[in-house]
């Protein structure tokens, strides 16, 4: 009998997917990949699927890519009802919301940041000046505003839709990347509370401890 497998690539946003694994309790085969030199997915990835990229879980004939649709797919096949609210709720329309938002809206400027980062190291001086322009004009207010706004949804609430869903396992990684990226501004109570509450869950320390740190030091 095929077992689920779950490809791994270090340091990246296959962590959601190794976490929500861990709170489902399903029985999986872990393989994991080391990134290149370069910083980049190795070419063993494009094997399991052509993008080359993780997550990417594979179930039999079924070869799932893309980590929405991964966490739509794990749900589906073993969630039992279990991390989603109830169809047609208000709590819903907000799980279906942030389950988009997080790589629609709050990724891309959290990956322009990473560009210019590595901007600035690869050309020092105009490099810095060309990363600082993107960030002062693009970057920083996008991450702010974002982060502004989910503290302004999780007032009053410890989960984003009701209780811990799908939709939570999709913000974990931008909602911290952001808090960890230079540029933003003020503190947010309700973010770090709610961060706090993720690393609280014995099955998100059961996914580090197996997939590895989230971001390099």
């Amino acid at each position: 009998m095929t077992k689920l497998t779950l490809h791994h690539l270090e340091e990246s946003r296959s962590q959601r997917a190794l976490w929500l694994l861990e709170e489902l309790g399903v029985d999986y085969e872990f393989k994991r990949y080391s990134r290149t030199k370069a910083g980049r997915a190795p070419k063993e990835l494009r094997d399991v699927h052509p993008l080359g990229k993780s997550p990417v879980v594979t179930n039999g004939d079924d070869v799932i890519a893309e980590s929405g649709a991964l966490v739509e797919y794990l749900l589906d096949t073993f969630g039992e009802g279990r991390f989603r609210p109830a169809a047609d709720s208000d709590e819903w329309r907000t799980y279906r919301f942030f389950m988009h938002f997080a790589e629609g809206s709050m990724m891309p400027p959290l990956l322009v940041k990473l560009i210019t980062g590595r901007l600035r190291k690869a050309i020092p001086l105009l490099g810095r000046m060309i990363a600082s322009q993107i960030d002062g004009a693009f970057t920083d207010p996008e991450n702010q505003r974002h982060l502004e706004f989910v503290e302004s949804a999780l007032e009053g609430r410890q989960w984003l839709a009701g209780e811990l869903s799908g939709a939570d396992i999709m913000m974990s990684f931008p909602v911290m990347a952001a808090l960890s990226r230079a540029g933003v501004e003020g503190s947010f109570p309700n973010v770090s509370a709610y961060v706090s509450s993720i690393e609280a869950r014995p099955a998100y320390t059961r996914a580090l401890d197996r997939g590895g740190p989230l971001f390099h030091d």
